[in-house]
């Protein structure tokens, strides 16, 4: 049996436990061994929950206990997550996050404590969803030169764009729907200003040229200023407004990045 310890317990924290749970069978199948969850660390109190005895307060509870091999961390941010992340790496813990924010600005640094310290730093999640890229960009596509890595990198603002040209929707009006149906948060600055696109282009960019990219160093910029009337004008010739992110490695080595609406062509 392997012990692991949930770090937040949000939608996204909540949402692990519900999956360990409902997945037990398969996950201890595939993984040789039950996963079982002994702590869930969140400031709030949960006295109606039916894992009530999980929950603690203290992280040093989860540091400091040998029988934790494996902390997923929900947190999100880059503060507080980066320097539990970072504790727990140097504890001899294996950590898996979809935290973009903190893989962005992090993730070579905590990538290289895990190995020194001969376990696993896993973030897949946080570009993609679940479609395996990060993986072979450190694993298959390792002794490959990559030349430019460009794509649609938030679903918020491609559902909005989406909406726009083939619903003639407004920008507010696409942006209300998609709050509605649960795909942009309440605050959606981070996906309509292109912020969620430049982390995971950063990523993305890390683990392709090994080098440090920093979102706040990265051009950036949103779909705020998309109109209706820009969308209808490019359908005409069949073309389309995405929000692209990209990396292009120049012949001098040095890697350019950006993030920017493109009209692609048919």
């Amino acid at each position: 049996m392997t012990y692991a310890a949930i770090m937040g317990y949000g939608v996204v924290g909540s949402g692990v436990v519900e999956v360990l749970n409902m997945n037990r069978e398969k996950i201890t199948s595939s993984a040789g061994g039950e996963i079982k969850i002994k702590y869930i660390l969140d400031v709030r109190d949960f006295p109606s929950s039916p894992l009530a005895s999980l929950f603690i307060k203290d992280f040093s509870v989860i540091e400091n206990d040998p029988e934790v091999k494996i902390v997923v961390e929900t947190i999100g941010g880059a503060r507080v997550a980066y320097e539990f992340t970072k504790r727990c790496l140097l504890a001899g813990k294996s950590v898996v996050t979809s935290n973009k924010e903190l893989v962005s600005k992090h993730g070579l640094e905590l990538l290289n404590i895990a190995k020194e310290k001969n376990v696993s730093y896993l973030f897949e999640a946080s570009v993609g969803g679940g479609m395996p890229i990060l993986r072979p960009l450190m694993t298959c596509l390792a002794a490959n030169e990559i030349i430019e890595i460009r794509g649609i990198l938030n679903g918020t603002t491609n559902y909005i764009l989406t909406s726009m040209r083939e619903y003639s929707m407004s920008f507010d009006a696409a942006l209300k729907k998609a709050q509605e149906l649960g795909y942009a948060e309440a605050d959606p600055t981070a996906d309509v200003e292109g912020i969620d696109a430049c982390r995971k282009i950063c990523i993305l960019s890390d683990l392709a040229y090994g080098s440090l990219v920093r979102p706040e160093d990265i051009k950036t910029e949103g779909i705020t200023a998309v109109s209706v009337k820009d969308v209808e004008n490019l359908r005409q010739f069949g073309a389309k407004i995405k929000l692209i992110g990209r990396a292009v490695k120049a012949d001098n080595g040095k890697v350019m990045i950006w993030v920017a609406p493109h009209v692609l062509l048919p």
